[in-house]
């Protein structure tokens, strides 16, 4: 695992052979920061990976240009993403900066990236901020807008008839927007809405208030080491035959199944993405994945891999030419690609339209626990911020 790691950095940092198109930059370069370590840190080692190999798999290049990839981990920490953007955008003068997984890192530095007019790929959280009448050219949201995932579950929790449901999720902007998302669209009645501190992983008292308040059913969004925690303790506490859990899909992903197990089955949640989506890129990116790591990619890292393919389409469209920022802007916008997601393109704020899923995590025939797709929420969704935004 670790010599694939690094043949995988040394294959996207190298100067790979290859003449670039006339006019051409020589190579593409990227920032890419994330959270390595920590209780969130196999979130950002699967967006990682995933990036790396999308680059391996091209050859080493992006678009056709050789890519230099500089990886560092924000540890979760806004001081220490400070620092990387200051060197990323000033001594390492990037083309693009991609790869942070939490909204609470994001939003304190995207206005240095921003103001530096260096273009910010989001390969997770899609903040309100940059989604409504703060959109900016250089701000792009791949993944989703942070409500539209818990919405979809919304949605499918009135279908199922839920009337009284317990919310609880972390204290950060992705929390809160997260539990926003879903209460735009669940019709119920919420029995009460918690949200507990960022990093916390023993959850006892919030297991013996949700007990106590009787609800029909939990929506909780706890990502990395938070759910693994979160899962054990209720099921193990039993809370699971009184109040079912329902999640958005980055609390029930592959890293959480695999660190959870068996009480995992029978969850129910929503992604933009599965692994058993039927089209030749996600077969692709699944088959390539699994050989190169030993493990199933998790949404995180189909999210990243889908940046790549984006970055790939973008300068191949403007034929090297990086440094024009206006001309890859717009080829970002207009890029058709083959996502692992299948449908994708960029609303007016550049946050996606695209169609999101119903997924049970199951035991399969070979005895392997993971999710599969049963339904579809939502077509062609665009999240309702975009009126707001002023871009055209």
């Amino acid at each position: 695992m670790r010599k694939l790691l690094s043949a995988l950095l040394l294959s996207a940092v190298g100067a790979l052979g290859g003449t670039a198109p006339a006019g051409a930059a020589d190579k593409v370069k990227v920032g890419f920061l994330s959270t390595l370590s920590g209780p969130g840190g196999a979130l950002g080692v699967d967006m990682r990976d995933a990036f790396l190999l999308a680059v391996k798999l091209n050859g080493g290049k992006l678009g056709g240009l050789p890519a230099e990839v500089s990886v560092v981990d924000d540890q979760q920490k806004p001081d220490v993403a400070r620092e990387a953007i200051e060197r990323f955008t000033k001594r390492d003068n990037v083309d693009l900066i991609t790869g942070m997984v939490f909204s609470n890192v994001l939003l304190p530095v995207m206005p240095a990236v921003l103001n530096s007019n260096t273009i910010y790929l989001s390969t997770n959280t899609g903040p309100e901020d940059y989604a409504g009448e703060k959109c900016n050219p250089n701000f792009f949201a791949v993944a989703w807008q942070n409500e539209d995932i818990p919405g979809a579950m919304g949605e499918v929790m009135n279908q199922r008839g839920l009337k009284n449901v317990y919310l609880i999720a972390p204290n950060y902007p992705g929390g809160r927007e997260t539990l926003a998302g879903f209460k735009r669209f669940y019709k119920g009645k919420i029995a009460d809405e918690v949200y507990t501190k960022l990093g916390q992983l023993d959850y006892a008292a919030e297991i013996a208030n949700i007990r106590a308040a009787k609800p029909d059913a939990v929506f909780f969004f706890l990502p990395g080491g938070m759910g693994i925690n979160f899962v054990k303790q209720y099921v193990a506490a039993g809370a699971d035959k009184e109040a079912k859990l329902f999640t958005p899909g980055f609390s029930a992903d592959e890293d959480t199944i695999k660190a959870v197990g068996e009480p995992m089955i029978g969850i129910l949640n929503t992604s933009q993405w599965a692994a058993d989506l039927d089209n030749p890129a996600n077969k692709t990116f699944v088959q390539e994945f699994q050989k190169a790591y030993g493990r199933l990619p998790t949404m995180y890292a189909s999210q990243a891999y889908d940046v790549a393919l984006l970055v790939d389409t973008a300068v191949k469209q403007i034929g090297g030419k990086v440094e024009d920022k206006e001309a890859l802007r717009k080829a970002l916008v207009e890029a058709k690609f083959d996502a692992t997601r299948g449908k994708f393109r960029f609303n007016k704020n550049h946050f996606p339209i695209q169609d999101y899923y119903l997924r049970e995590v199951y035991k399969d025939v070979g005895g392997r626990i993971t999710n599969k797709t049963i339904g579809k929420v939502f077509t062609d969704f665009q999240d309702v911020h975009a009126a707001k935004c002023k871009m055209k």
